[in-house]
């Protein structure tokens, strides 16, 4: 009996020790890297929402447009960097980061694809204040096409950038998925993964193998960017991946699709996975849809080709 106490003893002391040094190494990681502060914060706009602070810039003059970010993780509002500012020229241009992303505040939550329907609407309504057009890169377009269908007086056009599949999102959280978002939320060891997946040989790996056409031009303040804003706000900063990983934010768009008939164009990059079958799928459910393909781009066609990426955006606008 002494000894099995002895046993007990030991292992909750060597537990204690190992979580306090992930602990310290998990504090560690998150401030090493924003070391280069690549997202710059002291043009700082905060829209007040009810579940925290959302980030966002402000420039130009002319029509609004709202610019919002992917969902990957350590995507904000950085990714449009190279289009801001030709874009202001005649343009009121608004830049996101959206809640549990980049600047905003990364509260515990689960984030659906609801939350940002609401934190769409409310940031058109209470910050921009008029119709606007929006344009979206990668999953963020299912949250623009649902909030268009809830809010129709508050959206213009939808310029949709690589969105996704939307057979895909109709897959709803199983209970593998829901056990993956619970363990990636323990504290210190949940954290502990999220920063291996999230690491700066894993980012780099993920934007060669699926974000840029030419991986020997992969640009490295992109990357910086990414790997700064997957790590702002300490722990909390894995829960908008740990729900957008386990499907918490897949929803079905399709009835949406179908019933909104405000224009809608996809730019698509010329090398994305299935980028072409995508394209098609949204056309077969709303023929009006209207589409151009960019050469040499993949996933950030604003990042690999900014010059044609605003021709084609200026025809539509």
């Amino acid at each position: 009996m002494k000894k099995n106490k002895n046993r007990l003893a030991t292992f909750l002391v060597l537990f204690s020790s190992a979580t306090a040094i992930i602990h310290i190494a998990n504090k560690i990681i998150a401030a090493s890297a924003s070391l280069k502060e690549m997202l710059d914060s002291n043009r700082r706009n905060y829209y007040k929402w009810r579940f925290g602070e959302i980030f966002y810039t402000k420039k130009g003059s002319g029509s609004p447009v709202l610019l919002i970010h992917d969902m990957l993780p350590g995507a904000c509002g950085y990714e449009w960097n190279r289009i801001e500012e030709e874009l202001a020229m005649e343009h009121t241009v608004y830049t996101i980061d959206l809640l549990g992303c980049g600047r905003s505040e990364k509260p515990g939550m689960t984030y659906t694809n609801f939350v940002y329907v609401q934190i769409i609407c409310d940031f058109i309504r209470n910050v921009i204040g008029e119709k606007t057009d929006v344009i979206t890169s990668g999953f963020s377009g299912s949250f623009a096409v649902m909030a268009c269908r809830n809010e129709k007086s508050l959206f213009n056009r939808l310029i949709l950038v690589n969105p996704p599949a939307p057979g895909n999102l109709t897959q709803m959280p199983s209970r593998k998925d829901r056990l993956l978002k619970y363990f990636l939320e323990i504290p210190v060891f949940g954290t502990l993964v999220y920063h291996i997946i999230v690491s700066r040989v894993n980012t780099s790996d993920f934007f060669i193998e699926n974000m840029v056409f030419d991986p020997f031009h992969l640009d490295q303040n992109l990357l910086d960017a990414y790997y700064e804003a997957a790590h702002r706000g300490g722990c909390q900063a894995k829960a908008a991946y740990a729900s957008k990983a386990s499907r918490f934010m897949n929803i079905n768009i399709l009835p949406a699709l179908k019933s909104i008939d405000n224009s809608i164009f996809i730019i698509e990059g010329e090398a994305e996975n299935n980028g072409a079958a995508v394209v098609d799928s949204y056309r077969s459910i709303n023929p009006s849809v209207e589409s151009v393909t960019i050469s040499h781009t993949k996933h950030l066609p604003h990042v690999e080709d900014p010059e044609k990426f605003l021709e084609q955006i200026g025809v539509f606008l």
